[in-house]
C-alpha cells in the first residue's frame, strides 16, 4: 500500500516536470515565432535565451534568498536545553566532527597502550551501575 503510493506520488511528480518542461518549450518557441520576423532568426534566439537566462537567475535569486532567510532563522534560534553528559557529548560531535574523531582515536589509542587502566575504568563503571540499581524484589 505505501510502496503503491510513493510510485504514484513519484508518477505524478514525474508527469508534471514533464508538462512544465514541455510548457517552457513552448513558450520559448513562442517567443521565437514572435521575435523572428522582427529580428533576424539569430537575434529572435538570442532573445529568447536571453529572456530565458533572466528567468532562471531571477529565480535563483529568490530561491537563494528563502534559503539565507531560514538559515538566519536557524542560527538566531534558542539553543536547546542540554541536560545530561550524553547530550552534551552528542551536540559536541554534531558541532565538530573532525575533533570527535581525533578524540575518539586517541582514546583508543590510549586504550590499547594501557589494557590495565582500561579493566580498571570499565570495571567502576560496572560497580557504580551495580551500586545505582536497586536489587529485585523478593
Amino acid at each position: 500500500m505505501i510502496f503503491e503510493k510513493t510510485l504514484m506520488t513519484l508518477a505524478a511528480a514525474a508527469a508534471i516536470a514533464a508538462a512544465a518542461a514541455v510548457s517552457v518549450f513552448a513558450a520559448a518557441f513562442a517567443l521565437y515565432a514572435v521575435l523572428a520576423p522582427i529580428l533576424t532568426s539569430a537575434g529572435a534566439a538570442a532573445v529568447v535565451a536571453a529572456a530565458f537566462a533572466l528567468i532562471v537567475a531571477l529565480t535563483g535569486l529568490i530561491v537563494a534568498g528563502r534559503a539565507e532567510a531560514a538559515s538566519a532563522r536557524a542560527r538566531h534560534a534558542a539553543p536547546p536545553h542540554v541536560d545530561g553528559l550524553t547530550e552534551r557529548l552528542v551536540d559536541m560531535v554534531k558541532d565538530r566532527p573532525l575533533l570527535s574523531i581525533g578524540a575518539a582515536l586517541a582514546a583508543g589509542v590510549f586504550a590499547l597502550k594501557n589494557p590495565t587502566f582500561t579493566a580498571s575504568v570499565a570495571s567502576a563503571f560496572m560497580a557504580s551501575r551495580r551500586a545505582s540499581t536497586p536489587p529485585p524484589p523478593r
